[in-house]
């Protein structure tokens, strides 16, 4: 076993203590005191050194923060070395060193390893290092919730391996159940929407819009719509161009480029520069002649058709229509198209899908039944083994006759649908089975079970409580314990029991008590007094330990309230000799 001691605890400013020094060591220790205050503060102390919640009021008043610090011996191979170190911590010769701050203002910062952290981190180390328990522990036993995590915790493999394939198809049913009801719940805005996009691809599909269609169109109009001035501009140019051939005599471009033309040619080759500019005019003279060729090609070819206009226009008017609905132009019409095309083909195959997710969810009803009912035969088999248990741990805590069991059941479903086949039966069924586990207690002999919530009072709560954790002892250990009180409603032969029990805890693992029994704090191998102080104006707390006549004098404290009573002190005697010769 890994072993983790809470080595020593600082305390400063908080609430009433103020640089308490708590040295714990392993095996034994309990924390008595006169009042319960300044023992509930070093619990609180630890709850925060192990996460806890922070709150401003802690603060005693007049200081700046509350500071708490810890040195935890670990073993490097723990889980809770290792997460340290992830998060950048170090291990200070094999102690781990954690501390948490809380200002006035409620502001609260950790460190661990000598490295700032989240204080998440601490209730994730916690996890692994110490188990709380108090009076609000004992209450949360009473809940069949809890009753079913300890059922688990102490079944193990048995019951987390099914546990962990139930989980997995328990959140796949999950989300396919969820897809299957969106699915079908809005079938009718889903078949809407079918239906317009349906419409909207037959529209264009029926107009059969091309590229650039309408750009193409447009320039077509505006060319049909002036086409009498193209075709007057175009002769004009012509003309002007080539010469008119009723009117020989006219002056026109290419004449007088052509004449230009001769009046160099005779001289160029006197001057190279005069040749390069003949050669020149030569290109103006082809150039001019191609121009006037398509000037009369292109007056030739203008249609002038009123008949071709309105087809364009109507074609027009028709794109027109799509790119209103559907886009700014005729390209963002056929992108939607093929958007809408492929959306269609996902609301069309809604019928295939919920076929195949109603298909695969009754598959994991079936294969929910199956691990649930493996799960029932797992617990049931561990609930024998772990009432055994704890009733045998009752025996020795002052209950001989008590017996603990476990009811095991399943809720019918109210319809079928609704639930999963275990044992023949459609039963409701969660997240963790569908099992429900109540912790039973039979008191003495001839009294019927009954849920611990209604049938025991709060010392025998406390003693059943106390039992199922030395039955975990042995069955998943935990490092360290640290009980708060978990002993009231306790007396006279019972207290020692309870005392016994404790010492026999602390033999594999740290055990922690506060307590105010005498009986109890005779079995602890360390033995820790808080006392206050007050000085008129502020009261203090600090921590002492006791040894030897010191311990005779707090016990005898605690049996007559008088520290040098004769009959006390004897009585103390005793009780430490009875834990002694116990262990």
């Amino acid at each position: 076993m890994v072993v983790v001691v809470l080595e020593e605890m600082r305390i400063r400013a908080l609430g009433v203590i103020d640089d308490a020094v708590v040295e714990l060591s392993p095996g034994f220790t309990a924390v008595t005191g006169e009042t319960g205050a300044g023992k509930t503060m070093v619990v609180t102390s630890l709850g925060l050194l192990l996460g806890g919640r922070a709150d401003a009021a802690l603060v005693r008043i007049g200081a700046k923060a509350a500071v708490v610090e810890g040195r935890i011996t670990v073993d490097g191979r723990s889980s809770a070395a290792v997460r340290a170190e992830e998060a950048g911590a170090e291990l200070d010769d094999g102690a781990l060193l954690i501390s948490r701050t809380i200002s006035a203002e409620g502001r609260s910062r950790a460190h661990v390893g000598g490295r700032s952290v989240p204080v998440g981190l601490l209730g994730e180390l916690a996890d692994d290092l110490v188990a709380v328990h108090g009076q609000t522990d004992q209450q949360g036993l009473l809940r069949p919730a809890r009753q079913r995590q300890a059922l688990d915790r102490y079944a193990g493999d048995a019951v987390a391996g099914p546990l962990e394939k139930y989980a997995a198809a328990y959140r796949r049913l999950r989300a396919v159940s969820a897809e299957l009801d969106e699915l079908t719940t809005r079938a009718r805005e889903r078949a809407q929407e079918a239906d317009l996009l349906r419409f909207g691809l037959e529209e264009i599909a029926a107009a059969e819009p091309l590229p650039g269609e309408d750009a193409e169109l447009a320039a077509e109009a505006e060319r049909l719509g002036h086409a009498e001035a193209l075709a007057s501009a175009a002769t004009a140019a012509h003309t002007a161009l080539a010469g008119h051939p009723e009117d020989p005599e006219g002056v026109d471009a290419g004449a007088l480029v052509a004449g230009a033309h001769r009046a160099l040619e005779g001289v160029r080759s006197h001057d190279p520069a005069l040749a390069a500019l003949a050669d020149r005019i030569a290109e103006v003279g082809i150039l001019l002649s191609d121009v006037a060729g398509e000037l009369a090609g292109y007056a030739d070819d203008l249609d002038a058709d009123p008949l071709r206009l309105a087809a364009v226009e109507e074609r027009r008017a028709a794109l027109s229509h799509l790119t209103r609905k559907y886009g700014q132009d005729i390209a963002d019409v056929l992108a939607w198209a093929e958007r809408s095309a492929a959306r269609l083909a996902e609301l069309d195959g809604d019928d295939d899908r919920i076929g195949e997710l109603t298909a695969e969810r009754d598959a994991l009803r079936a294969e929910l039944g199956e691990l649930a009912q493996a799960l029932t035969d797992a617990r049931t088999e561990a609930a024998a083994r772990f009432a055994d248990a704890v009733t045998a741990e009752l025996a020795s805590l002052a209950m001989p006759h008590a017996r603990v069991s476990f009811a095991i059941s399943q809720t019918e479903a109210a319809e079928e649908s609704a639930g999963i086949e275990v044992g023949g039966r459609a039963v409701q069924f969660g997240p963790h089975g569908a099992d429900e586990v109540e912790l039973l207690l039979a008191p003495h002999p001839g009294a019927p079970p009954r849920p611990i919530a209604k049938g025991a009072s709060g010392g025998e709560l406390s003693r059943v409580m106390l039992a199922v954790e030395v039955v975990f002892a042995g069955a998943d250990p935990v490092p360290t314990y640290l009980f708060d009180e978990v002993d009231q409603g306790v007396g006279g032969k019972a207290a020692v029991e309870v005392g016994r029990r404790l010492a026999k805890l602390a033999r594999t693992a740290q055990v922690v008590v506060v307590t105010h029994l005498p009986q109890v704090a005779a079995f602890a191998d360390r033995h820790l007094v808080v006392e206050k102080t007050n000085d008129g104006a502020v009261t203090r707390s600090g921590v002492k330990a006791m040894e030897g006549e010191d311990r005779v004098r707090e016990l005898s404290r605690m049996l007559a309230g008088q520290e040098d009573s004769e009959l006390a002190r004897a009585h103390a005697e005793e009780l430490l000799a009875t834990a002694r010769a116990g262990r």
